[in-house]
């Protein structure tokens, strides 16, 4: 079967989450069912999966602030990996942002995984090595 890419309902919230882990996905603080149905209440069609059967078997936050778009979580299950199925999720990603007014994009992908950084090597997006991230919290 071929995964469909819908966007994420609360419903899911436990599934996804489930995902990142067995995904081995960088775990943050923020990866809890409170955080996932915040962002769900905040912006419905942020986080969407990917679905094969009723399994969810990859996910893409695009985060839209009203200047920037952001895409977070770009995570594909170990299983479905390598048949196109991160290149859609970000195309789908893309798509989100664009339609609600985005014109400059970002993404957060982990410098120490090198799966994930192969992947959007392959994309065509262009690394910023001229700028550094600070976080709080």
């Amino acid at each position: 079967m071929i995964p469909t890419i819908r966007t994420a309902r609360p419903a899911d919230v436990e599934s996804v989450l489930s995902l990142w882990t067995d995904a081995d996905a960088e775990p943050t603080h923020t990866d809890d069912s409170e955080g996932l149905n915040m962002l769900l209440a905040n912006d419905p069609e942020a986080l969407a999966v990917a679905v094969d059967g009723t399994d969810i078997v990859g996910s893409v936050i695009a985060g839209w602030d009203g200047w920037r778009g952001s895409i977070y979580r770009l995570v594909v299950a170990p299983s479905h990996r390598r048949l196109g199925l991160g290149s859609q999720l970000l195309a789908h990603a893309e798509a989100r942002l664009t339609a609600v007014g985005a014109v400059r994009l970002q993404a957060v992908v982990v410098e120490t995984d090198p799966l994930a950084v192969g992947f959007w090597n392959a994309t065509g997006w262009e690394q910023q090595v001229e700028r550094l991230r600070f976080v709080n919290g």
